[in-house]
């Protein structure tokens, strides 16, 4: 029987397939059935360092009788913050005690201010490690690359700092220099990186006048962005590289795999087929190397990437030609 163990973040885990932060892995009865099913490890949904400041302002505006009084302003900012800690912190114990699959907390950051010393009761909670999920939108036109990648590195030097548990950030592709980048925050000492994280995409209700939310879940389609990453950088960085995105079957998860990733991470499939499209996923990569007489994961991960397949220009191909696109 094909051994489909392998290793991220310096867990050993029993497959490749991980369970990414959502409202999925918001509840201990969720994780529960996430570890009956076969998942290896599961990502808690997100402590969202922009909630936690939306909730401090909402509060204080419906107290505007204590904005005179300095101690009143702190005691709400204050407690705001340390009932949405607690509840996470209560999520992570409850996890633990539930599961023996390992617990990846997850920090949703836009900035490398005093919410960081979150890292140090999320680890003293149980957690076995940590992700930090990094979107810092460049819009500001008064902020150059340079000012909005150093948040970056001072979100992770500040974590790093406060914890031993593993870390890694979840990052988009919203870089200049990707490659560059991805390459420096290897550097820093993370455990793993994981290619790419989802964001809020607007769209406008024309009827309405309202900004609503689109594209909430991935598609099967949105693999490819993260595919070619993951094969280009994979045998290039000084931490593991876990995909995201668009891994909706066991062909995606198995193609993330012959790119280099050392796991794939899902939420969508199980939001739209159930949690047992987790089990079905590991069955068609036990047939698949089955098939082609690989004993285990490792026999396979990043057989295919930049610095092993036969034609590495192919995902560097940015233009179509009849040679790599098979249409005129």
């Amino acid at each position: 029987m094909a051994n489909l163990a392998t290793t991220y973040m310096g867990f050993n885990l029993k497959n490749p397939i991980i369970v990414g932060s959502s409202g999925l892995t918001n509840s201990v009865e969720n994780i529960i059935e996430i570890e009956k099913n076969g998942a290896a490890a599961v990502v808690l949904k997100s402590l969202f360092e922009e909630q936690i400041n939306h909730m401090i302002n909402k509060t204080m505006h419906s107290q505007e009788d204590n904005f005179g009084y300095p101690e009143a302003d702190d005691y709400i900012r204050n407690y705001t913050k340390q009932n949405d800690i607690d509840i996470y912190l209560k999520l992570i114990k409850g996890a633990k005690e539930a599961v023996n699959i390992p617990i990846i907390a997850s920090i949703n950051c836009v900035s490398s201010s005093d919410w960081v010393s979150f890292a140090s009761r999320i680890q003293d909670a149980g957690a076995d490690g940590l992700e930090l999920n990094i979107f810092i939108l460049p819009s500001d036109p008064k902020r150059d690359a340079v000012q909005n990648e150093t948040v970056y590195f001072d979100i992770v030097e500040k974590v790093m700092k406060e914890v031993t548990i593993p870390v890694a950030i979840k990052i988009s592709s919203y870089f200049s220099g990707l490659a560059n980048m991805a390459m420096k925050l290897s550097w820093t000492g993370i455990k793993g990186m994981v290619l790419f994280n989802r964001f809020f995409s607007p769209d406008i209700d024309i009827d309405n006048f309202k900004v609503t939310a689109t594209n909430v879940f991935s598609h099967p389609e949105e693999l490819a962005m993260s595919l070619r990453w993951v094969a280009m950088l994979s045998s290039r960085l000084h931490c593991d590289v876990a995909a995201s995105t668009g891994v909706h079957d066991g062909a995606a998860a198995i193609k993330q795999l012959l790119a280099g990733a050392k796991v794939v991470q899902i939420s969508t499939v199980l939001y739209k087929k159930g949690f047992g499209e987790i089990g079905s996923m590991l069955k068609d990569i036990e047939a698949w190397m089955d098939k082609h007489s690989f004993d285990k994961v490792d026999d396979f991960i990043g057989k295919m990437s930049v610095k092993d397949v036969e034609n590495p220009a192919a995902y560097e191909r940015v233009q179509f030609m009849k040679h790599f696109s098979g249409i005129e």
